[in-house]
């Protein structure tokens, strides 16, 4: 062979180069990662509280619904999203907001609500590694606008169950304080989404700003379900007996609903030890809230 240096150099050019991207539009089916099951489903109006993670490490390999992930800009991985979609995101503890594009599933470790770029966990002040309170919220108009204009959007997606939820816990039919789902988009017309998605990408463009305001640090709970029957949320709370689990009822009459919650607790180290012994206990969908 008369260039073999010239060989390897495209045999490293080509294995650097990876995967060619696909993105496309995803919402899924429920999956366990990190021991915990979480059930993806589409929605416009979603707000969280709870505790984001810079990801540090990551390499560019391909996310969740086929793009590129990239460390140098505002990525984020959301565990039920659907992919891709839009979030603005504070930093309680500094004020600090910005915008990024959810386009993989995560963070792994049980009780973290956001995962985040290099990017963006520095452009909200998160040092490498790691974690911050965060309050996050879903840009419908952006999320939507990338759902009609990403390939593989489907008219309709209906939720296959695959997964496990305890049998008290999957009657959890009202919101908790620390998250709001408003319900589902209409879906759009199958020849709408043929004419917008023929490229395969959505050419929505996330504005690289940064919003200061005040710092709104809170307290961290855990929520072990919310429920619409105070009978429920007493069987929820016996199976949480000796950690400390109360019943916290919003509303009245028929709008009634009633949460069990542990805390507020002092430290992230002991939310999540309390968050372990929760999900030990089989409230699969217990999570760390910030109020």
């Amino acid at each position: 062979m008369k260039h073999p240096a010239l060989l390897v150099l495209l045999v490293a050019l080509v294995g650097c180069s990876g995967p060619t991207p696909q993105p496309r539009y995803v919402v899924g089916q429920p999956y366990r990662l990190g021991g915990v099951w979480s059930y993806p489903a589409e929605s416009f109006s979603l707000t969280e509280t709870g505790v984001g993670q810079a990801l540090s490490g990551r390499s560019a390999r391909l996310t969740a619904n086929g793009e590129r992930w990239d460390a140098s800009l505002p990525m984020g991985a959301h565990r039920t999203l659907q992919l891709p979609a839009v979030l603005r995101v504070q930093n309680l503890e500094n004020g600090r907001t910005i915008l990024l594009r959810v386009n993989d599933r995560g963070p792994e470790r049980a009780g973290r609500v956001l995962g985040l770029s290099s990017q963006a966990a520095s452009t909200l002040g998160v040092a490498e590694g790691g974690t911050a309170q965060l309050r996050i919220a879903v840009e419908a108009e952006m999320s939507r606008a990338l759902a009609n204009r990403t390939a593989g959007r489907q008219v309709e997606a209906l939720p296959v169950e695959a997964a496990p939820r305890a049998s008290v816990t999957s009657e959890s039919l009202a919101p908790p304080p620390g998250a709001r789902d408003a319900g589902r988009a209409r879906a759009t017309p199958v020849a709408a989404l043929a004419s917008e998605a023929a490229a395969g990408f959505a050419e929505v463009t996330v504005p690289n700003t940064v919003t200061q305001g005040s710092p709104q640090p809170g307290v961290l709970v855990v929520e072990a379900g919310t429920f619409s029957r105070a009978d429920a949320a007493g069987i929820q709370m016996a199976r949480l007996r000796g950690l400390g689990a109360t019943i916290e009822q919003r509303g009245g009459g028929t709008s009634a609903t009633y949460r069990v919650r542990i805390g507020p607790v002092a430290t992230l180290a002991e939310a999540d030890r309390m968050l372990e012994r929760v999900l030990a206990s089989g409230v699969s969908e217990a999570a760390i809230r910030v109020e």
